[in-house]
């Protein structure tokens, strides 16, 4: 973690400087790092420990300091030298009117260098007190926010992840030999350990390192499999993006046939060699279309081409109740997403997080400042993530999202060919374990005429529950009564679907090749 960017913010007389994060400790030694090199006396508060001097283990807290108001007030009185006041998780506290004046008493303080005696640091420059805040949630006051600013904790590079894994490897073989069973060199399993781990906190890292070799004390090829679960999970606790799995192979997808030749021809741009011969990796791609027409399907088809890792965020789950934090989601998992390049983020149903940014709306203006956000960061961007934004409802889209430039192409996903939906039989035939040559699925086909892919697929499993509950083998018959069951979408949504159809002409590139 970059002490250096935190020392510099304090050096340019920032009165204030708030931190979020769930990395806390780690925070703290930055803090305390720049505190020494600047000559500050370090003090620190929390609810629980009231205002102690952070200089040895045997500093005590300075008693009746635990309330808010009682610290804050302490602080903006009782130093005598020039410091740096950590505060820890304050910001939950600053609801309370009290609270609130005394804190910003406190920065005034600070402000006027009023707070400790402004001296000559050790590098001849004169010092003053700051503050910096630490919290878990951006929850502030406008006069605070306003008044202080914010240093971002960057997700270890990596660099420092493989010092952190050497780290965590060299404490465990303190206790005892571990055994190398990797079948490729040390340096090139390392490098994968490293890729599998970009994106999480500085203790995240740690943790899964340790627990790659701690419990068996060996590192073996299989320990990059036990990491990518392992991140998973830690990622979907943290409820910002989500881990999807894509399928083994382009061959489990039926039809998109125009995508697939798109995606492969642009699988080599990101490269060396294309970069020296003057391309630029894509960016991304916008998929409108039919409900359960296949979008789902094309984003896990891209993830599958470009054998890269396939993370989900859904813009309706960012949405938060208090103030700031819906944008805060959004950016934290944009940042994640550059984090864990090279990856592929899909971004679900694009159209319900930004539905009202071309409105005044009744959300006091959120969606309008998360679609900037997204804008901004669709332009400038510069990881290697490629974005694949599904969309179904066209009319709910703001029209600066459809504007080239924004994704590399719009394709729009109908509903399968005959030809298609006869792929699509076999697929989830096969992958129940049914012999295709025993069906006739030319005529399942034709009958599943205006049925989605996802229609086709519950048709099959319709098909099976049926023939498990009699006791027999699944016939055809079986899966057509299926279909004639239940009509389709594209029969209860016939209008709907005509003008998303209309609309595409001239404006999407077909995702699938004509029957």
């Amino acid at each position: 973690m970059d002490a250096e960017r935190l020392r510099l913010l304090l050096m340019a007389r920032h009165t204030c400087v708030r931190v979020v994060t769930s990395e806390e400790p780690e925070v703290i030694e930055v803090a305390l790092d720049a505190a020494s090199r600047m000559g500050l006396e370090p003090w620190l508060w929390s609810v629980t420990d009231g205002v102690r001097r952070v200089v040895v283990e045997t500093d005590q807290p300075v008693p009746n300091t635990t309330n808010p108001a009682a610290g804050l007030r302490w602080l903006s009185q009782g130093l005598s030298t020039p410091s740096l006041v950590i505060l820890l998780d304050v910001a939950e506290h600053l609801s309370d009117a009290t609270n609130l004046r005394a804190a910003r008493d406190l920065l005034e303080r600070v402000r006027g260098g009023l707070v400790g005696a402004g001296q000559t640091g050790v590098d001849g420059r004169r010092v003053r007190s700051a503050v910096v805040m630490i919290d878990h949630t951006d929850r502030v006051p406008g006069v605070i926010g306003g008044g202080s600013v914010r240093h971002e904790v960057l997700p270890p590079d990596d660099e420092e992840i493989l010092e952190i894994v050497k780290g965590a490897i060299r404490s465990v073989a303190r206790d005892g030999k571990i055994d190398l069973a990797v079948t490729r060199p040390e340096k090139d399993f390392l490098r994968d350990v490293v890729v599998n781990l970009r994106g999480l906190t500085r203790r995240a890292v740690k943790q899964l390192a340790l627990e790659m070799v701690a419990v068996d004390r060996r590192l073996s090829d299989d320990d990059l499999e036990a990491l990518q679960r392992g991140k998973r999970m830690l990622l979907e606790d943290a409820g910002v993006l989500e881990f999807v799995d894509a399928p083994t192979s382009l061959a489990e997808i039926g039809g998109l046939e125009r995508l697939k030749a798109w995606l492969s021809r642009r699988e080599g741009s990101f490269s060396p060699k294309a970069a020296e011969f003057g391309l630029t990796p894509p960016r991304g791609v916008l998929l409108l279309g039919v409900q359960g027409a296949g979008k789902s399907l094309a984003a896990k088809a891209i993830a599958t081409a470009w054998r890269r890792p396939l993370m989900k965020l859904d813009p309706g789950s960012l949405f938060d109740k208090y103030i700031g934090e819906t944008e805060r989601k959004l950016r934290d998992a944009l940042k994640q997403a550059g984090a864990m390049a090279p990856v592929v983020l899909w971004i679900d149903e694009i159209e319900k997080g930004f539905s009202s940014a071309g409105d005044a709306g009744n959300d006091n203006g959120v969606s309008r400042r998360m679609f900037g956000t997204m804008l901004t960061w669709l332009q400038e961007h510069r990881e290697p993530v490629f974005v694949v934004a599904t969309a179904n409802d066209i009319n709910a889209l703001p029209a600066e999202l459809m504007r080239k430039g924004r994704f590399d192409e719009i394709f729009f996903v109908d509903l399968p060919t005959e030809r298609v939906r006869r792929m699509i039989f076999e697929i989830h035939l096969r992958k129940r374990k049914q012999d295709v040559s025993k069906h006739d699925v030319e005529a399942m086909a034709r009958e599943s005429e205006g049925f989605s892919g996802a229609e086709i697929e519950q048709a099959v499993l319709s098909g099976l529950h049926a023939a498990f509950s009699r006791g027999s083998e699944l016939t055809t018959a079986d899966v057509i009564g299926a279909l004639r069951e239940s009509p389709p979408l594209s029969v209860t949504r016939r209008e709907a679907i005509e003008a998303l159809r209309a609309w595409a002409v001239g404006r999407c590139v077909p995702a699938d090749d004509p029957a």
